[in-house]
């Protein structure tokens, strides 16, 4: 479910998730304290350009998803209209065939004895609007450096339909995206989506360099009752979600470091499957920055959870009365990179690790580290609270060549639950993927994942990811 580049590209600013849920194929992620901040995201090729891609160059007349929680599996395929060297519209379709064998199996099969002809039994099973889901988007390039985007999304069986308006400009060295969604789709941790009336997002993001500092300006606005996208209530709304106006504010600064990197002559007169994927080195990196949120709506009212850390706990401000709130706090990354190979020959030649140590809130870290010195310092049992509040969230990723250009991989999180006495370390979210590599778009790949925690699977396909 997870955009596997997530584990790559630094943490805090991709947050989105790819999902088979929706026609669109993507999920915002939840706003939180302080991070994520919710919109900001990199660039991400459309899911009608995706599917036009596959069909025209893969030979694959319909791409397969599944989401059992939802459709089950299905078959997507795109139309495209070319209407200019500017505009183009495309119209994806969707045949949920796992719900057209079960109404068959249910029926008696195709042919019953009732009907005239083994075509009518077809045709009856085929005419089921619930069986079919359309979406309809245009993109347009409106000048080299802007472009809007509109889509609508509706399904046979009675779903709301979402629309969406976004408008992107790129800025020198700067992005802004400005979006409307209604329903706009939403995941938070525990991975449970929810569908906010109408949301809309402004979005200005630095574009900078590995290494050196990087900014976010967001504001957001949610309007209506937020409800679970399966139709059930069983999750309280996150706070962020409810309706209200939200600015938010980051600034990070990043480094990273080349322990090692190969020297080595690579292999004459054969391409890499991938030039982001052809140097072997060890390195390091880590980011540490700090965000402020200001908001003005229901969403100001903040979950008051008991705590029992005493120490520093960040900037917090809440006025109940005219349902306002500010808050402040910081937060800090640290990365591992390890690659052997240069992925240029048939079996065996990519191994790669990536380990990242997230500290999302530096005041519940500084509270627990306070907390933890007094403890030693009054020749006391350190408390699991703090030692659970010292505790960063880690992201393992992992990738293996199995052959020419596919490869495996699966990222997952780990995290540690000092509460749970039978097992402390928690795997969250893991998701497989096998790879495949187009060599001659120098860097390229085809993905096909699949999340055991939401059964869902999904191919995609991604330019300069890694």
């Amino acid at each position: 479910m997870k955009k596997l580049r997530w584990a790559m590209d630094g943490g805090f600013w991709e947050l989105d998730m790819s999902t088979p849920t929706t026609l669109e194929g993507v999920a915002r992620a939840v706003p939180d304290d302080p991070l994520p901040l919710g919109l900001s995201r990199g660039t991400r090729l459309s899911r009608p350009n995706q599917i036009d891609f596959f069909q025209r160059f893969m030979a694959m007349p319909f791409v397969p998803s599944s989401s059992i929680s939802t459709h089950g599996f299905s078959l997507q395929r795109v139309f495209a209209f070319p209407f200019s060297e500017n505009w183009i519209v495309s119209l994806l379709g969707q045949f949920n065939f796992q719900k057209f064998l079960s109404s068959v199996n249910e029926g008696g099969g195709l042919f019953q004895p009732s009907n005239s002809s083994w075509l009518q039994g077809i045709g009856r099973h085929f005419s089921d609007k619930s069986l079919y889901a359309l979406g309809l988007s245009s993109e347009l390039l409106i000048t080299p450096d802007d472009t809007l985007v509109v889509g609508l999304e509706a399904h046979g069986d009675n779903k709301a339909p979402r629309k969406k308006a976004v408008f992107r400009h790129k800025f020198p060295n700067h992005n802004l995206i400005m979006e409307a969604v209604w329903p706009g789709l939403f995941v938070d941790k525990s991975g449970t989506y929810w569908d906010v009336p109408l949301s809309m997002a402004i979005d200005l993001a630095s574009v900078g360099c590995d290494s050196g500092a990087s900014y976010h300006l967001s504001l957001f606005h949610n309007t209506g009752a937020p409800k679970q996208f399966d139709g059930k209530q069983t999750h309280e709304v996150p706070a962020t979600l409810l309706p209200g106006l939200c600015a938010k504010g980051a600034f990070a600064l990043k480094k990273n470091i080349d322990l090692w990197r190969s020297k080595a002559q690579k292999l004459k007169m054969v391409q890499p499957f991938d030039i982001f994927l052809s140097n072997p080195h060890i390195s390091l990196s880590g980011v540490i920055g700090a965000v402020g949120t200001a908001c003005l709506g229901d969403n100001s009212v903040r979950v008051q959870e008991d705590d029992e850390l005493h120490g520093f706990k960040g900037f917090k401000l809440c006025v109940p009365r005219v349902k306002s709130a500010l808050l402040a706090d910081i937060f800090a990354s640290a990365s591992f990179t390890a690659q052997h190979g240069n992925f240029q020959k048939l079996f065996l030649d990519l191994t790669r690790l990536y380990a990242r140590l997230d500290f999302p809130s530096g005041s519940k870290f500084l509270a627990g580290t306070t907390r933890l010195t007094q403890d030693l310092y009054n020749s006391q049992q350190p408390s699991l609270e703090a030692l659970q509040a010292i505790c960063p969230a880690a992201t393992l990723s992992l990738q293996q060549q199995i052959a020419g250009p596919f490869s495996f991989r699966i990222d997952s999180g780990v995290a540690l639950d000092l509460k749970n006495r039978e097992w402390h370390l928690n795997v969250k979210g893991p998701v497989f993927a096998i790879e495949y590599a187009l060599q001659v778009l120098g860097s390229a790949k085809a993905v096909a994942w699949y999340s055991p925690k939401h059964q869902e699977f999904m191919v995609e396909l991604s330019f300069f990811e890694i």
